[in-house]
């Protein structure tokens, strides 16, 4: 599966910051100073009702990570999957009377044309589950022959007993963790289990549902944390640097994942950092997919806003935080976008010396994108009411907006 290209990233003079984040594990914040290659695993969409401002949301912030890495002269190894074989795919296509296959590869199109129009970086690695198949099914059979998976009428369980640090990635308490598996996928309540929060590793083959030759297992098709585990071990191996995705993954997805590569290969942790980014709500609910209550950035660039413009309304709001979106938020950002540009457009300006610091002491502090643009406001005020005679300050605003941001003015 490939990817969508990547736009150029201006260099800035000097060197970036390395990254001080929060971590959910931990639960505070942690400096990621990764080795000369920065290794990040973002989990990827589901194929279906994408790409919407939830989805842009997440992968901004983490756009935001390979951007500071950048700026500190590292290389970067982003791994993203798409998970292009699941139950709520299976259920949309059978609603819509569509070849399930169709409906994953028109959205996953959709999807990076999406990106490519945000200016978000692309992974090095994108991976759908299934092309990973050949290298899930070997992983749970090891699972199997070490006493950490068991079948339950030809469903392929993982014991969370088998992990000793289960739980840590999360830090939810058994009974938040039980409500959460019901409404996320699991299947606490299914007779049989050894432990209510086992998740499935392998779904042995269902009548009228697709399935694969898994060897041993029999055929079916994967579970969906093992999914991750198997492409996040392919291409980046243990203790990778962030794991991140939205703050709805932090349990099960992340915390199921933890526990599978841990119990598959003895060592911890599977991530340094667990970074997770807040939910984006629309008229006084979460957007989701589940309520339909969603905005389409496809939809509004084809209304003619600039992505720009959405872009910038994304990083209005820290990562971390949820919030709403309005359309005051958009036009908030269209005013920003044009004040920017029209304060870049000028031949001169007063002097950006200190701007390129001020970006990068932001974001390094916790991917702090709102205070990055009140700097960028800062300067954008003094040059409109005063000017300057720096030649070359519009060039540096617009090529640290355009670096740190992804914002090209």
């Amino acid at each position: 599966m490939h990817a969508w290209p990547a736009s150029d990233v201006p260099a800035l003079p000097g060197k970036g910051r390395d990254l001080r984040i929060h971590d959910t594990a931990t639960g505070g914040p942690v400096t990621v100073a990764p080795g000369p290659v920065a290794r990040i695993y973002v989990c990827g969409i589901t194929p279906y009702d994408a790409t919407h401002l939830g989805h842009a949301a997440t992968y901004n912030a983490f756009d935001l990570v390979q951007r500071v890495w950048l700026d500190t002269k590292r290389q970067i190894e982003y791994v993203q999957n798409v998970t292009d074989i699941d139950d709520p795919l299976l259920e949309r296509a059978a609603r819509d009377g569509e070849d399930w296959t169709g409906l994953a590869e028109r959205e996953t199109a959709l999807f990076r044309e999406d990106m490519t129009a945000l200016r978000m970086l692309p992974p090095r690695h994108y991976i759908g589950a299934v092309e990973a198949i050949p290298g899930i099914v070997p992983l749970v059979e090891r699972l199997c022959d070490s006493g950490a998976a068991y079948v339950l009428d030809g469903d392929v369980y993982f014991s969370v007993e088998a992990d000793p640090h289960f739980g840590e990635v999360s830090g939810l308490d058994a009974e938040t963790m039980r409500l959460l598996s019901a409404e996320r996928g699991g299947d606490p309540e299914r007779p049989g289990k050894k432990n209510p929060l086992d998740p499935m590793l392998w779904m042995a083959a269902r009548e009228g549902e697709p399935s694969w030759d898994g060897g041993s297992l029999g055929r079916g098709r994967p579970g969906w944390h093992i999914e991750c585990v198997a492409i996040a071990l392919d291409h980046l191996g243990m203790g990778f640097d962030v794991q991140g995705g939205g703050s709805d993954l932090a349990f099960p997805h992340h915390e199921m994942g933890a526990s599978h590569a841990q119990a598959l290969t003895g060592e911890y942790p599977f991530a340094k950092a667990y970074v997770h980014a807040g939910m984006v709500g629309l008229d006084g609910a979460k957007m989701s997919k589940s309520k339909g209550n969603l905005v389409f950035v496809s939809t509004l660039r084809r209304e003619g806003v600039d992505p720009a413009a959405i872009r910038l309304a994304l990083l209005a709001h820290h990562y971390r935080a949820d919030w709403e979106w309005t359309d005051q938020v958009l036009e908030t950002a269209v005013a920003r976008l044009e004040r920017w540009r029209a304060a870049v457009s000028r031949p001169d300006g007063p002097s950006a010396a200190s701007l390129v610091e001020e970006v990068r002491e932001a974001l390094s502090d916790d991917l702090d994108a709102p205070a990055a643009l009140a700097a960028v406001d800062r300067w954008a005020a003094l040059q409109g009411a005063t000017g300057g005679t720096d030649e070359g300050a519009p060039g540096v605003v617009s090529r640290t907006v355009d670096a740190l941001l992804g914002v090209a003015l």
